[in-house]
């Protein structure tokens, strides 16, 4: 054993260890300045009430396929009829993208290395959205908020989102399927207000892509604040999907 080989590699490792430490600190330097020069998304956002509601009427008007416009028709007959058909969201299931993104509660945006995080208020979630330039995952897993991959376009953040549980509702009565593929493009539209515009296309659901916007108001002493569900749930839906709400006068008398 050259010994004398070894003693000079040990006295050599502590400054390779400190040459790529200080490597990792220039690195993280600068993707944290890469950070600063993006749009100034960071901070909490409220839904604009009024836009909640047109958007509903726009669901009404979505270019839906025959087999689309039969699901949807369906499901509204069950509803006319006294079935009052409920999502999942009544049992405390999450809503998944593009409804969460609509809730009249809060978001906010935090930025970080290679990533854009939404956190929601609504069940308390957070939407990851990669932006350090992976592609869409080819067989993605089926998840309530998807796989969302971003990008730049000056100031507009552009996100794809794939792989979205059939769980979920893109509107009342209406579930995703494999091919289903939305785009959100998110953009300052003055300095206290957020525009997310959302084209969903699925050549099974829509017989063109299918768009809305969404306005947010920004709110820079909010915090967003811890939302249970499950605790005191009263709104909940039976496996027909009727409501079965509880508002505590049962025991009244």
């Amino acid at each position: 054993m050259n010994f004398k080989a070894m003693a000079l590699a040990m006295l050599a490792f502590p400054a390779l260890a400190g040459s790529a430490s200080a490597q990792d600190d220039a690195t993280r330097a600068a993707q944290f300045a890469a950070i600063a020069r993006l749009p100034d998304f960071d901070s909490v956002w409220r839904p604009e009430w009024g836009v909640v509601g047109k958007l509903r009427a726009a669901e009404g008007q979505a270019p839906l396929t025959a087999k689309a416009r039969a699901i949807v028709d369906a499901f509204n007959a069950a509803k006319e009829s006294g079935k009052n058909l409920q999502t999942e969201g009544a049992n405390c299931m999450p809503v998944g993208v593009p409804g969460v993104m609509r809730y009249p509660y809060p978001i906010e945006f935090i930025y970080s290395p290679g990533k854009v995080n939404i956190v929601i208020e609504t069940h308390s979630q957070v939407r990851r959205i990669f932006t350090d330039g992976r592609p869409l995952p080819e067989d993605p897993d089926l998840l309530f908020n998807g796989s969302s991959i971003g990008h730049w376009e000056g100031d507009t953040l552009v996100a794809e989102t794939i792989g979205l549980s059939p769980l979920i509702s893109l509107i009342a009565g209406l579930h995703p399927t494999e091919n289903t593929r939305i785009v959100e493009r998110m953009k300052l539209d003055g300095p206290d207000r957020l525009a997310i515009e959302t084209t969903i296309t699925d050549p099974e659901l829509f017989t063109a892509p299918f768009t809305t916007s969404m306005f947010y108001k920004r709110e820079r002493d909010w915090d967003i604040r811890e939302y249970i569900c499950q605790e005191n749930n009263r709104d909940a839906a039976d496996a027909e999907g009727r409501p079965s709400m509880d508002l505590g006068f049962d025991g009244i008398e």
